[in-house]
């Protein structure tokens, strides 16, 4: 089967907990997938002070951990309509892989969360898709086989491009379970499509 890896930068949990669920959704597959996160920026004391999400337990990533994945599906949050710099940082270094083509060929995923709901969702998706691009990678996002994203009768995330959360202003909403069905959803299918290339 696939070997995928769910790659995240998370400030307050709420990536984190979308990260699960594309995760849960890749692994009903019977993939196998690693979640790991980018390391963080922020001074230690400036992260607890801005009241950051400072346990997560999945591992920190390194650039060199990316060629051994037939799939990557990358989440992060916003941060004025561009993925955060904590995941810019990290593919800031994939220069070594973009040179020998490590990447090329493999599928590649992004989901994404924003204060809003017209907070730069598809531009952070599309930001993260560009890299994804650059290295090689066939990105795959959330068709509209997934009905959710269609939803007018409450507030959602979720676009063709990838799965997406809203956070509100002051990180008080959590996902919703429409959004965490777009995000296991979305990882489902980037992980047969994955089997299909690489299983």
């Amino acid at each position: 089967m696939a070997k995928i890896l769910v790659l995240y930068y998370s400030a307050y949990g709420h990536i984190e907990k979308m990260a699960e669920a594309v995760a849960a959704g890749a692994r009903e597959t019977g993939a196998t997938v690693d979640i790991k996160r980018v390391p963080e920026l922020v001074p230690e004391d400036v992260a607890r002070k801005s009241n950051f999400k400072l346990d997560q337990a999945a591992p920190v990533a390194k650039v060199d951990d990316l060629p051994g994945y037939d799939a990557i599906i990358i989440g992060t949050g916003t941060r004025y309509g561009r993925m955060a710099s904590q995941m810019s940082n990290f593919l800031d270094q994939t220069g070594s892989l973009w040179a020998s083509g490590a990447l090329n060929g493999k599928v590649g995923g992004a989901f994404a969360s924003t204060a809003t709901q017209h907070g730069g969702q598809e531009t952070t998706l599309f930001s993260i898709i560009t890299n994804l691009l650059h290295l090689g990678l066939i990105p795959v996002g959330l068709p509209y086989a997934f009905q959710g994203q269609m939803k007018l009768d409450e507030v959602t995330g979720g676009s063709p491009y990838g799965a997406t959360t809203i956070a509100a202003s002051d990180g008080s909403r959590q996902p919703s379970e429409n959004e965490l069905a777009g995000a296991r959803y979305q990882g489902r299918h980037i992980a047969e499509i994955a089997t299909k290339l690489f299983g």
